[in-house]
Order: structure tokens, then sequence, then C-alpha cells
């Protein structure tokens, strides 16, 4: 052993300095920009004014089209997965479109964002003049469509450090009240045809624009994903956004369950308490742009925490 002379330490040092500089550099992510909140809430009501989204309809046709039509100028890659399933409740086949968009396509860690762009075929929560009437969808529906268009307009020009992609499901809501087996089509569609693709975790984004959001822990979110639940949460407490409430909500059969059931970790973000739900009054006049924005702004803060070895 030997004495190190001041020089010798003195280079030592700043050698570390610049190896400890650059690998702080190589993982640093900037903080995402700011959602546009009224440019979320415009894409909420284009989705209205296309009429109820109901799978086989006109109303579903068009928003199709406007998701496709917003994602195409931002994402690297835009493809649709059709598929075909009996009707529960008909003799004919539903056939349903799920779309996807990809960001980042190289990298191997990825994040799995999702929405349904589907609404109810009937307002079985309504009175009773009005049940069998499709419901808008403005909150169920829309809002997380809103959403998840205007994180990709962000992904396009900020970089999470990991591979993100954005799914939007068809026949969420064709079920009747109860009959677990017609809700979900689209999600259980996509589960089951994953093959090797294996997302680090999913973050499904459901009724989500609700004027006085409240958004607590979903029960099943809680029991099967604690570390996602866990930093997704305290982005949104680091970040001062107050409708993330830590308290367990519901245990919910949502999108996020058949994913849960592949064992991919999965967090439901849902405000189920939400007066106009599956009624003909879940309009716009009962979202936010603001409760869209503060979503978006926490599921985009999220995403750096799901890097592999953060």
């Amino acid at each position: 052993m030997r004495r190190i002379r001041r020089w010798e330490r003195a280079f030592l040092a700043l050698l570390v300095g610049l190896a400890t500089g650059a690998s702080c550099g190589a993982k640093r992510v900037l903080p995402a920009p700011e959602p546009d909140a009224a440019r979320a809430f415009r894409d909420l009501e284009a989705q209205v004014r296309c009429g109820p989204r109901v799978p086989g309809s006109p109303g579903v046709e068009c928003c199709r089209r406007y998701i496709l039509d917003a994602l195409r100028p931002y994402a690297a890659r835009v493809a649709s997965q059709a598929f075909a399933v009996a009707d529960p409740y008909g003799t004919d086949s539903l056939r349903l479109v799920n779309l996807q968009a990809n960001f980042y396509v190289d990298r191997p860690a990825r994040v799995l964002l999702a929405a349904h762009y589907d609404t109810r075929p009937r307002s079985d929560q309504d009175s009773l003049a009005l049940r069998d009437q499709p419901c808008p969808g403005a909150n169920d529906g829309a809002s997380g469509v809103a959403v998840l268009l205007e994180i990709a307009r962000i992904l396009a020009t900020w970089d999470p450090g990991i591979g993100v992609d954005l799914v939007f499901f068809d026949g969420e809501d064709y079920g009747k009240e109860s009959d677990l087996a017609a809700y979900c089509l689209g999600a259980k569609a996509f589960a089951a045809s994953m093959g090797s693709y294996r997302p680090r975790a999913l973050i499904l984004v459901d009724m989500v624009g609700d004027r006085d959001l409240r958004i607590p822990i979903e029960g099943n979110s809680a029991r099967a994903a604690p570390w996602l639940v866990n930093a997704v949460f305290s982005t949104a407490e680091s970040l001062g956004v107050r409708q993330f409430v830590r308290t367990t909500g519901p245990a919910l059969y949502d999108d996020h369950y058949p994913f849960l059931q592949a064992g991919i970790p999965s967090l439901d973000l849902i405000d189920f308490d939400y007066p106009a739900w599956h009624t003909t009054r879940d309009l716009p006049d009962q979202c936010s742009p603001q409760s869209l924005a503060a979503v978006a702004r926490v599921v985009l803060n999220s995403l750096p925490r799901l890097v592999p070895g953060r």
C-alpha cells in the first residue's frame, strides 16, 4: 500500500465526478410537459358528437376514425386489431376493433396505457322511460380516450425513458348488469393475443373526467399491484394533484382485470362515484378539462418511475 499524493487524489475525484455526472445524465428524465386541458376536453366533446359508440354503430366508426387520425401524426406505429365474438344478446357476431399506438418501439421494457372507446347500449341506471336509450358516454368512455390522446401528443416530443404502448379497447361496456362474460370484450381479446408481449405494467384510465374528480385506489389493483399503486399515487402526491386519494375504493371488474389474470401488474384509475354513470346524463357538462389534465399529468410523470431498476 502506498500513500496517494494530493494531485492523484484530486485527479481521481475529478474522474469520479465525471463518471457520476455522466451516469446521472444518462438516467435523468425531465418532467413531462404540462398537458393541454382545453385540447383534451375538445377530444372528449368530439367523441360525444359522434353519437353513442355502441359496437357496430356509425358512432363507434366515427370515433374510431377520430382516434386514428389523432394518433397518426405522433405515434411511431398505429395499428388495429379486428376480431369477432358471438353476440350474447343476439344471433349475429359482434365485430369489434381495438386500436393501438406505439412509442419508442425499440425498447424491450414497456408500459401499456389503456382506455375504452365504446359506450353502453343501454342507460340502465336511468329513469324507467330512458333505460333503453344508449349512453352518451362523455365520462364513461370519452374521458379515458381524451387523456390518452393528450398523452400521445406529449410522448411525441418527450422521452419518459421507457417504451410506451397505448391501446383503446372496444366492447368494454356491452354486458347487461352482472353478466361479466359480456363485459371487457376488447381487453379480453387483447390479453389473449399478447403472446410474448409482456408489458412491465398496465395503467387503465376509465371515468376520469368527473367535475368533482376523486380517484381512490381500486381494490383489485391494491391487492395485486401494490408497487404500481405506490409509484402512481406517490407521483400524484409529489405533484400536488389532490384528485388522487390514498384510500382503498371498491374492487371493480374493469378492463385491467384480464391483465391481472395474465400476471401483468395493473392499475385501474377510476372515479366510480359518478351520479351520471350509465345514464343519458353522462354528457360533457358533467366533466372538467382540469380533471383530464390532472390525470394525464400524473400518468405521464409516473412513467419514469416504472423504468426497470428505479
